[in-house]
């Protein structure tokens, strides 16, 4: 049996996939997961995109790390320590604050 390729996205992706779903035709599951992801992210899909390459090309953090972090949309340098903390990573500030830049500017809205 052919393995599908498998990839990490970000809720904000996740909401726009689910919402070509048909909501009649839905089970269980697919109805929550479009409930959480549209309560969880307001951020814009291209942005999100363009903040998590900008990330992840800087070698700030793996993409994994990166889609993490913007799916939380920490505001602060403590609410980012708690992440590296838990990835055992000691990053700079300065480059702590250039990542939630990025994130602030995923959940900007135009």
């Amino acid at each position: 049996m052919k393995e599908k390729s498998r990839r990490t996205v970000s809720i904000a992706e996740v909401k726009e996939i689910l919402a070509s779903l048909d909501p009649e035709k839905s089970d269980q599951i697919q109805k929550r997961t479009v409930d959480y992801a549209q309560k969880s992210s307001d951020a814009n899909v291209t942005k999100v995109k363009h903040a998590v390459s900008e990330i992840v090309e800087k070698q700030y953090l793996s993409e994994e790390e990166a889609l993490e972090v913007i799916n939380i949309n920490p505001k602060s340098l403590p609410e980012m320590r708690v992440f590296t903390s838990g990835w055992k990573k000691l990053i700079p500030a300065e480059t702590l604050e250039k990542i939630l830049l990025l994130v602030k500017e995923a959940y900007k809205q135009d």
